[in-house]
């Protein structure tokens, strides 16, 4: 073993020299006590001799989230990365022997299902047992793919079960605006605990540790965390080779196959790379569209409306199963030329709650979906907001109420008329264009009866 000091005061390193050459490095000082890879802190000085780069890198180490692109963009405490990842240890030590719930968003997609895993397992070295909710359903191919073939255990909620032995929550990939257990659980005053995010700030829910970046994906933010030595992973370990993959997949869905990545997706893909079991990430994405998903997306490209290079359409009823095909539809109509943004939406029927569900897909590089669906849709009366996003990607979501459950034909087409063109005309004023539309559409756009749906 050695050790050493460095220029900066009160931050020390013992160096493991077993088997002739340093493979672990501990860094530690009064705030600070992290295990990290030598080979991986050394892989970018190559002019300096393996021993000495150690040295020389300590400092770095202890700085790179201000040399990364996201980590100028710091948290809403002001704290970097390395910091961040060393104030959670800090919660999770304080909270040990503790039951959690990892709550995702009622349709959880890959960013999320795989950022729950590993907060899930990370927070296992703690002595605090997880388990990972969400209320509504996973209907998108990929995702169940994900979900059954890298066998994670998921807890799906259903009315009446009980929350009562959670000691605290933990959001991940959103921030209580898409879940309906963030109601449930402050009814029953169990607080959250974390919040880790890669969205705009939502101001719905607080929580004692917080980190939400403008950054590609949360499964990057929860990778850094694994880099900093959260988690070691293992490759011998098959839950630890497919949570990599998982994460793999969360971070490309979330960034279109890495075309959107920034420098921070990059560094996680390649520290994955070594972990991803590679056979199973081309399983889950070779997974087919299903007949609901393609009868939809003929519906959008029947019915779209393109003004002003916006391609918008109304899919009419759709059931909860079918939720996912909503955001597979924008999707395609993105991939029309001079089209630079797709907002498809469709009303969900979940037994006798309605909803109108929109997603919204840009590569409009000025366009902010965030600010583009707040300020369009607006909010409520307490203040929530329909609508809300990230870079390139948003969605809505617009309780029916009243007018739920209503069986008559021609009222439940009636009814589909009216929000149709309601919520048509507030995306056309935000676009700021008026009047009859120049593009061919059918008759009754999306008026297909539940019985159809």
């Amino acid at each position: 073993m050695g050790a050493g000091g460095d220029a900066r005061p009160g931050l020390h390193y013992i160096l493991d020299f077993r088997n002739g050459a340093p493979r672990r490095c501990w860094l530690y000082g009064p705030t600070l006590k992290v295990t990290i890879n030598v080979d991986w802190i050394c892989s970018t000085l190559y002019l300096v001799p393996r021993h000495e780069r150690i040295k020389v890198n300590i400092e770095r180490f202890e700085t790179m989230s201000t040399d990364r692109r996201a980590a100028k963009e710091t948290s809403p405490s002001g704290i970097h990365a390395l910091k961040k990842s060393a104030e959670l240890v800090k919660v999770l030590e304080a909270h040990q022997g503790e039951r959690h719930a990892i709550v995702m968003q009622d349709y959880p997609d890959p960013d999320a299902i795989s950022s729950a895993w590993a907060h899930k397992l990370i927070a296992a070295r703690f002595g605090i047992d997880c388990d990972i909710i969400y209320e509504g359903r996973i209907s998108h191919q990929e995702n169940l793919a994900l979900v059954q073939l890298s066998e994670i255990a998921l807890v799906r909620y259903s009315e009446g079960d009980d929350l009562k032995h959670y000691n605290a929550t933990v959001f991940v990939d959103n921030q209580g605006t898409t879940s309906a257990l963030t109601d449930r659980f402050a009814a029953l005053n169990i607080k959250p605990l974390v919040l880790v995010d890669h969205h705009e700030l939502q101001d719905r829910i607080t929580a004692e540790y917080c980190d939400i970046r403008k950054i590609g994906a949360t499964a990057t933010i929860y990778t850094e965390y694994i880099r900093e030595g959260l988690l070691e992973l293992s490759k011998s370990n098959i839950s630890h080779v497919r949570l990599a993959t998982a994460l793999m997949h969360g971070i490309r869905s979330e960034t279109i196959g890495l075309i959107r990545a920034r420098q921070e997706e990059f560094e996680a893909a390649g520290f994955l790379t070594q972990f991803v079991d590679h056979t199973l990430l081309e399983d889950i994405l070779s997974v087919k569209r299903a007949k609901q998903v393609m009868d939809v997306i003929q519906e959008a490209l029947a019915n779209r409306e393109i003004r002003e290079s916006y391609s918008i359409c109304g899919v009419g009823y759709l059931r909860m199963e079918d939720r996912d095909s909503i955001p597979q539809a924008a999707d395609f109509l993105l991939t029309e030329e001079n089209v630079h943004t797709a907002i498809v939406y469709g009303i969900i029927l979940k037994s006798d709650r309605e909803m109108v569900v929109g997603s919204m897909r840009t590569t409009k590089v000025t366009l902010n979906p965030d600010e583009f669906l707040k300020e369009a849709l607006g909010a409520t009366e307490q203040g929530r907001y329909y609508g809300g996003g990230r870079r390139g990607a948003g969605g809505f979501e617009i309780p029916i109420g009243f007018l739920a459950g209503i069986k008559d034909d021609d009222m439940v087409r009636v009814k589909w008329r009216l929000y149709d063109q309601l919520i048509r005309s507030k995306l056309l004023a935000k676009i700021g264009v008026h009047g009859p539309s120049a593009t061919a559409r059918s008759e009754n756009p999306g008026t297909r009866t539940i019985e159809e749906s």
